[in-house]
C-alpha cells in the first residue's frame, strides 16, 4: 500500500522540497499552505492535491483541517511533517502582540493539536513517521529571534514526548533541525545567511533539498530504529567553530 504523508507548509522552501523527494520515494503527499497558487502548481507538479490551511487557526480549525486532510488522503496518514513555522526576525521589545500569537500558533500549538488529531490513528494501525522541522536557533541564543528560537526548543522537546509516548506503538517520531538554509522566505537576507554560514564546515548556506533529503530517509523503514533522535542538517554550524 502507498504510504500517505502531509506535509505542512509545503507551498514553498523546505516543505515543497519536502514534498517533492517523498513524491520520488514512493508517498503520496497532501500539499497544504495558505498560497492556494503555489499550492496548486506543485500538485499539479506532483500529481497530487492541494489543501489549503491556516495553523493560526483555533483548535477546533485545526482538527476540521486535520479530518480534511485525512478524508483528502482516503481515510489513512502514515508520515506527519510539522514544517511550517513564522519566524519574526525582530528583538523582544519590538516583537508585537499579534507576531507572538501566530509565533506560538503554528510554531507549538498546531503541531500540538494535529499530532493528537493524527497520531492516534498510526498507533492503533501500529505504524507512522512523525518529523519536526527544528532549527539550529533552538540551540543558540539570538538577539533577534528569540521566540522563534523558543518555539523551536519547544516543539523539539514535543517530539522527544511524542516518541516516548507513541513510539512503543509503533509511530516513529523525529526531528531534523536545518542550519541557516536558503529559502524564499530569507531571499532579501541572502547577505546574511551567507555570512552566518561562511566560517562553518561546509562554507556555505544549506539547501532546501539537502534538508528534505533527510526528512525522507527519516520518514523510511531505512530508519525504522530512529526515535526521538535530533538529526542537524545544518553544516555543523551548532556543533564546530572555525575560529
Amino acid at each position: 500500500m502507498t504510504p500517505h504523508a502531509i506535509v505542512t507548509g509545503s507551498t514553498s522552501g523546505i516543505g515543497a522540497a519536502t514534498a517533492r523527494a517523498l513524491t520520488a520515494a514512493g508517498l503520496r503527499v497532501l500539499v497544504t499552505g495558505r498560497d492556494e497558487s503555489r499550492g496548486d502548481a506543485l500538485a499539479a507538479e506532483l500529481g497530487t492535491t492541494f489543501l489549503p490551511s491556516d495553523l493560526t487557526g483555533s483548535p477546533d480549525e485545526l482538527r476540521v483541517f486535520a479530518a480534511a486532510a485525512t478524508a483528502a488522503l482516503d481515510g489513512r496518514v502514515d508520515v506527519l511533517v510539522h514544517n511550517a513555522a513564522v519566524c519574526p526576525a525582530v528583538d523582544t521589545v519590538t516583537l508585537t502582540d499579534t507576531d507572538l500569537d501566530a509565533a506560538l500558533a503554528v510554531n507549538v500549538r498546531a503541531p500540538h493539536v494535529l499530532t493528537a488529531a493524527l497520531a492516534p490513528a498510526m498507533a492503533e494501525r501500529g505504524s507512522g513517521a512523525i518529523v519536526v522541522v527544528g532549527s539550529w536557533m533552538a540551540h543558540v541564543g539570538h538577539p533577534f529571534v528569540g521566540l522563534y528560537s523558543a518555539t523551536k526548543a519547544a516543539e523539539i522537546q514535543l517530539a522527544r514526548s511524542w516518541a516516548a509516548e507513541f513510539g512503543p506503538r509503533g509511530v516513529r517520531v523525529n526531528t531534523v533541525s536545518p542550519g541557516a538554509t536558503r529559502t524564499p522566505i530569507n531571499d532579501a537576507d541572502d547577505a546574511v545567511v551567507t555570512a552566518m554560514t561562511a566560517r562553518t564546515p561546509a562554507g556555505r548556506p544549506g539547501r532546501p533539498e539537502e534538508v528534505a533529503a533527510a526528512i525522507a530517509w527519516v520518514c523510511s523503514d531505512a530508519a525504522g530504529y530512529l526515535h526521538g533522535a535530533e538529526i542537524a542538517v545544518d553544516g555543523g554550524i551548532t556543533t564546530t567553530s572555525l575560529g
